[in-house]
């Protein structure tokens, strides 16, 4: 085998091991997302009873995938690298054949949120990589020898790895790419219609050396910029399909949508409520009392009917009374899209989502207070802005290791 077949066959492995590794480090990113997938395709083959293990089985191979593709990357344990990639790609080409021909109402999933894929155009993207691992792993063997630093490289890789995966199991994903992003406006709070009609987008001015300038949420300048304000423009004749909606009742049935659309309003939505035990809904009453001393209008949002919430014995009476007065009734897919977290906490202000809290780091009273005294708009971009650049900045490490060291 020449020189130049040898250098074919790692830049083919090369390219696997990048769209491993980013599909694996998308889907880590949001373990919740990923973990509904898996569920959506269980349902497909009707395997019901595997639903309880779909988050697990999410994050495990999307560790695998991640993992795989730092080692393709690196040049490490080829040969187990050679089988564990060629055994994933002809598993996803034969899924993603049968999905191509069904074509069902379900998105693959294979870089999470992040990016969206037809049925059809996943499976042609699995068809280029089952070409790619013809040439990168045919004949079996022969791969060469890797350097002993890329050990070294892959260790380091796979911690960042693993320091996403712990980090978004733990918390909520570092960048939000569902409908109910930072800097979303609910259908409510604006001035158009979903049927057509004017739109209207946030655009922030910063300003460095006496000159301002107008950025997106999207595009934010660095930090030499200092933040100003915020300006609304209408942009005429455009329509967005995605505009999140917010929709919820009372106990009666009737719809209290525009409640979140007010100035200050902290929603705390539970979409598995079997799942919150006793203490937690003691702290969600204690947060929500803490709200409204603050300033905020504090908005209890549960996936389930006035029957069922009267039927969970895990809520004591004193902690039910002072949750019912706020309790409204949302169903699971939109409040599992509002907050990653079962017992999370999301901030409104004016309608516009200004960031999200997980049940574990629910804001205390005191910074409650502190948050309420707050330019809203500061906070949405400081912390949408942290996550992007923490997101960036590990993805970044990652290659620049196992490409340089």
């Amino acid at each position: 085998m020449t020189a130049f077949h040898h250098r074919i066959r790692r830049i083919c492995a090369c390219i696997i091991g990048m769209v491993f590794l980013l599909a694996g480090m998308f889907k880590l990113l949001d373990p919740v997302g990923a973990g509904l997938v898996v569920e959506e395709y269980y349902k497909f083959f009707h395997l019901w009873f595997l639903i309880p293990t779909a988050k697990a089985v999410a994050v495990g191979l999307a560790l695998l995938e991640a993992l795989t593709g730092a080692m393709l990357i690196s040049g490490i344990w080829r040969k187990l690298a050679a089988v564990l990639a060629s055994a994933m790609i002809v598993v996803f080409t034969v899924l993603t054949l049968i999905l191509a021909v069904v074509n069902p109402p379900m998105d693959c999933g294979c870089f999470g949120e992040v990016i969206h894929l037809s049925n059809l155009g996943t499976f042609l993207k699995n068809l280029i990589l089952l070409g790619l691992a013809l040439i990168a792993f045919l004949p079996f063997g022969n791969f060469g020898k890797n350097k002993t630093r890329k050990y070294v490289s892959f260790a380091l890789s796979a911690a960042g790895i693993f320091a996403l995966t712990g980090y978004s199991l733990a918390r909520l994903p570092l960048v939000d790419y569902t409908d109910f992003s930072p800097g979303a406006e609910l259908l409510a709070s604006k001035d158009n219609s979903i049927d057509g009609g004017d739109e209207y987008e946030s655009t922030f001015v910063y300003e460095k050396n006496g000159q301002e300038g107008v950025f997106t949420l999207d595009h934010l300048p660095d930090s030499t910029w200092t933040y100003v304000r915020t300006e609304t423009i209408r942009k005429k004749g455009l329509r967005n399909d995605n505009v999140p909606i917010l929709s919820f009742t009372d106990s009666t049935g009737t719809y209290c949508d525009e409640l979140a659309t007010e100035d200050n309003v902290l929603v705390l939505s539970v979409y598995r409520p079997l799942k919150l035990k006793g203490d937690s809904w003691t702290k969600l009453a204690d947060v929500m009392d803490a709200a409204a001393n603050a300033g905020f209008k504090p908005l209890l949002l549960a996936a389930a009917t006035p029957e069922g919430m009267d039927t969970l014995s895990v809520i004591v009476p004193d902690v039910r009374a002072r949750l019912s007065s706020r309790l409204y009734y949302g169903d699971f897919t939109t409040l599992i899209s509002l907050n990653r977290s079962n017992g999370g906490a999301t901030w409104f202000n004016e309608g516009q989502l200004i960031t999200k809290y997980p049940l574990g780091k629910l804001p205390a009273a005191d910074e409650l207070l502190e948050m309420s005294g707050r330019d809203a708009n500061e906070v949405m971009l400081d912390d949408s802005s942290r996550g992007r650049i923490s997101f960036d900045a590990l993805l970044l490490y990652v290659f620049a290791i196992l490409l340089l060291l």
